[in-house]
């Protein structure tokens, strides 16, 4: 799971490296949703690594960026993951300029997207037989 129980996202339980990221990238995304795409790649440490990619031209003010990486991030800390690398990536448009940047609506659409990227991500790992299994 994501190590000691504890819910914190210390330096440790990120993604932060320019080939850590690339390295992640490399393969498939491992799920999809309407916004984001799920890339995991199995890592050598006891515990869940997180990485957060929000690109500009998706959501257009930093105010939704921001938001998007909190809900993100709050949900990896009391979500309980087997030791893998993830990359949440927004891959669609979540809102506008013209719109406001976040609201309560956005942000709950956010929780529950993410909520069923991870849940099925997490049942999908714990499907896979270990690497070294005979």
């Amino acid at each position: 799971m994501t190590g000691d129980g504890s819910h914190d996202f210390a330096r440790v339980r990120r993604i932060v490296k320019t080939d850590e990221f690339s390295s992640v990238f490399r393969l498939r995304p491992a799920q999809k949703t309407a916004h984001f795409v799920l890339h995991a790649v199995p890592n050598e440490l006891t515990h869940a690594r997180l990485g957060v990619v929000a690109a500009k031209r998706f959501a257009p003010r930093a105010a939704t960026r921001n938001t998007i990486k909190r809900v993100t991030r709050e949900l990896f800390r009391v979500t309980p993951l087997p030791p893998i690398d993830y990359i949440v990536r927004l891959a669609k448009a979540v809102n506008t300029k013209d719109g406001p940047a976040t609201t309560a609506a956005l942000k709950a659409a956010l929780r529950v997207e993410l909520t069923r990227l991870f849940a099925a991500q997490s049942a999908l790992a714990m499907k896979k037989p270990a690497p070294d299994a005979p």
